[in-house]
């Protein structure tokens, strides 16, 4: 008995020499190499992309406090037939995922992401109406502010149809939709990282809200759809979380 506690202990104490064991999931996250620069391309093979590239406005000054936006927050669903302006889908795209504006100390995004691995791609569905924007879908880079044409004409009816037949979703001027790629996140994290993808997605979609409101737009996120059919209209080889169908309000 005596030799078998011996023998116990010292493999105890062999194991926490070498830390085995003890390591945390922050620390064996440090193993893995950041992915979230990668290229779109690795993540998205979507051959009709033509590769269009355009540049948005800086973001608009808020003009509300940040109390005001949450206490006036809400799920909005009645849009008005208006366009928006480009400055506004800027804003909007910016807040969800967008680069801090002094670009050099602080956060590298405007949304955190579980170990810094940012699975999740913005893309935008633009209608007819908006200034200088051909309706279409747009994916969105963050770390030039741009948009990259993915395919032309207006596909709101399509999203629409593809959501359960939601109307306001095609009445709205935009719909931004949160795409992720779950590799990002569970190369590093295992099956627990999907749990993370989808607190990412939380974070981004309470900023489109909070920016909105700032901008006395309406939104609201809709997660009713179904994800093939969904994916199929952004030609998107990423699974769709969310969409936030954005507009003027009635």
């Amino acid at each position: 008995m005596k030799v078998l506690l011996t023998i116990s202990l010292l493999i105890i104490t062999i194991l926490t020499a070498f830390g085995v064991g003890s390591c945390t999931v922050e620390e064996n996250a440090a193993e893995f190499e950041a992915v979230s620069d990668e290229p779109d391309h690795v993540f998205n093979s979507n051959s009709n992309a033509n590769d269009t590239i355009i540049a948005l406005p800086e973001p608009e000054e808020g003009q509300k406090t940040l109390i005001e936006n949450l206490s006036q927050r809400v799920s909005r669903r009645n849009f008005s037939s208006e366009g928006l302006t480009l400055s506004q889908v800027s804003s909007l795209l910016w807040a969800a995922g967008g680069s801090p504006l002094d670009g050099v100390s602080g956060a590298t995004r405007t949304a955190p992401s579980a170990g810094g691995a940012y699975p999740l791609e913005i893309y935008l569905v633009a209608g007819v109406g908006i200034e200088g924007l051909e309706a279409g879908i747009y994916r969105y880079a963050y770390n030039d502010h741009t948009l990259t044409a993915v395919a032309g004409d207006d596909r709101r009816e399509q999203l629409a149809a593809s959501a359960l037949d939601q109307a306001f979703i095609a009445e709205a001027p935009i719909n931004i939709v949160l795409v992720a790629y779950y590799e990002r996140t569970t190369q590093r994290y295992g099956d627990r990282g999907t749990r993370y993808v989808h607190m990412d997605a939380g974070y981004a979609s309470q900023n489109i809200y909070l920016m909105a409101e700032d901008l006395d737009l309406g939104t609201v996120a809709v997660g009713a759809f179904d994800d093939i059919e969904t994916a199929d209209v952004l030609e998107t080889d990423g699974a769709p979380l969310k969409i936030m169908p954005v507009g003027n309000l009635n």
